[in-house]
């Protein structure tokens, strides 16, 4: 599989998700627009971020930090944690288990 081969669905305004998954495991290929903000949130599910391309300025658990192409970060279940993408298209590579049902609809 390739993700140039998986289609890329619009989540909102200057946001695009690809999607593969199992039944416990889900790894999301999402595209953002410079300057998009992702509102601080918490989920039940642990997540790995992984960035593929540009800067983002991520809060986790209250604390900032900028990461580039290449960094990986580890947000346990239910920590807070938001993102604001920089001045530049943003590809981030998401892992989550169990799978985001919520994703799904």
């Amino acid at each position: 599989m390739n993700w140039a081969s998986i289609p890329a669905t619009p989540v909102a305004d200057g946001i695009e998700r690809q999607m593969v998954y199992g039944e416990r495991l889900m790894v999301c290929r999402l595209r953002f627009a410079p300057h998009i903000v992702t509102a601080v949130h918490s989920h039940a599910h642990e997540q790995i971020t992984m960035v593929e391309r540009g800067l983002v300025r991520f809060t986790v658990d209250g604390a900032e930090r900028i990461v580039a192409a290449g960094d990986v970060l580890h947000f346990p279940p239910n920590i807070s944690h938001g993102a604001t993408m920089l001045d530049e298209e943003v590809v981030l590579i998401d892992i989550f288990s169990p799978i985001r049902e919520d994703f799904l609809v």
